[in-house]
């Protein structure tokens, strides 16, 4: 079941793409941020080889190929969008997935929200619990987080996710344990998830001249 979960999360994965082609769907109904200067570049998405202090090992680094989908998209909202899509596995079977953009964002709640619709309407995927806010205790940013689910014959696979988004990087983010595949989405902790999701935040984003020089 782990393995359909890890697969569904790659999926969405490339519907956070999906997520940022939508962007564009909101200039037809007005719909679409278009008010206000863009933000000053001050931080970017590094890829560290580990993550979740040293809980996930980096495994696969697609940004240069997977990432063109993001980068390659034009959205009135970013400037100068690089792409960032990673995978992390642990020691005890889990997959961690972040596949997400930094850049000059100039509507942040905007581009995570749609992040996470991109990837609910991914293929396959279920909305199975709506997207919430929280802000866990500690750190400077809101977080959204939703669960969805897939299924391949008798077997149904939960999927939590969340995502951020700030003035300079916006990021989906997904941990995928044995656990949490087998779980009825409405018992999944959410709050956990995206504590987990503002700890990748902190552990990726980092100044640009601090990320150049390490």
């Amino acid at each position: 079941m782990i393995a359909a979960a890890v697969a569904g999360a790659l999926v969405v994965a490339g519907g956070v793409a999906f997520g940022v082609v939508r962007l564009m769907d909101g200039a037809d109904d007005g719909k679409l941020p278009t008010a206000g200067s863009f933000p000053p570049a001050e931080y970017r998405l590094t890829v560290p080889k580990t993550l979740l202090d040293d809980e996930y090992t980096l495994f696969e680094d697609t940004s240069a190929t997977d990432g063109k989908d993001i980068e390659d998209t034009y959205d009135p909202t970013i400037r100068n969008p690089k792409a960032v899509v990673t995978q992390y596995t642990s020691e005890s079977g889990g997959t961690l997935v972040v596949s997400g953009m930094w850049g000059r964002i100039k509507s942040p709640e905007f581009s995570r929200d749609k992040i996470l619709e991109g990837a609910a309407e991914a293929d396959g995927m279920t909305m199975a619990v709506p997207a919430r806010e929280f802000t866990p205790e500690g750190y400077d940013i809101t977080v959204s987080c939703q669960v969805v689910s897939s299924k391949e014959g008798a077997v149904t696979t939960t999927l939590p996710m969340c995502a951020w988004g700030d003035s300079n990087t916006a990021s989906f983010v997904a941990v995928v344990t044995a656990e949490s595949a087998s779980q009825d989405p409405e018992k999944v902790d959410l709050d956990r998830a995206a504590l987990e999701t503002a700890r990748v935040r902190e552990e990726m984003r980092k100044p640009i001249e601090a990320a150049r020089a390490g």
